[in-house]
């Protein structure tokens, strides 16, 4: 799979498949063969978060339009490794943050939707009793898109508005088009 470090923002419509692997990030990011399961890449972005956290939040917020932050009232972290993100650009920004969780770990009332992964199910969970927002929804990777469309739909249904998606990898030949504009570091 060839890879892309293009730090600009884009959504699928506009997805350059001219790949670039210049980004010093891909000299960190560490390949896992056959991992979780046989036949899927694992890209481990974790060393980046052991000695280059400011490189990846200024990284991040490069990859977004000027001026959209300013449309933005909280970040919509997924679990796991989007609250990594969310809550280091939210401290960096002052913004406050929704979660979207696995079931089980948020009090009631809660909103929760099941979803496919590339290698199994999973559910995620919103505590619904929040007032509307304007929400960037916060991932480490865009994969299926599964788990980010979860995340908007569950959003949208508890009337927050979604203005767009920011990830640090996207891996654009797994996903069709995202229903609002997706922002990212890296393409795979």
């Amino acid at each position: 799979m060839s890879t892309n470090a293009a730090a600009t923002s884009a959504t699928n419509n506009e997805t350059s498949h001219v790949l670039n692997t210049d980004h010093p990030f891909w000299q960190i990011i560490r390949t896992v063969p056959d991992f979780p399961k046989s036949g899927i890449d694992f890209y481990d972005i974790t060393p980046l978060l052991r000695s280059h956290v400011d490189a990846v939040i200024d990284a991040l917020l490069t990859a977004l339009p000027e001026g959209l932050m300013d449309e933005v009232d909280c970040l919509g972290a997924v679990e796991a490794r989007g609250f990594v993100f969310a809550s280091m650009l939210a401290g960096r920004l002052g913004k406050g943050m929704i979660l979207l969780r696995k079931p089980g770990k948020l009090p009631p009332p809660v909103a929760n939707k099941a979803y496919a992964l590339e290698y199994g199910k999973d559910t995620l969970e919103m505590q619904n009793n929040l007032p509307p927002e304007r929400v960037l929804l916060v991932d480490d990777i865009l994969a299926t898109g599964g788990t980010l469309t979860t995340a908007y739909e569950l959003c949208q249904s508890a009337d927050h508005t979604v203005v767009g998606a920011l990830v640090l990898l996207d891996l654009v030949d797994l996903h069709g088009e995202f229903p609002v504009p997706v922002y990212t570091v890296l393409k795979a």
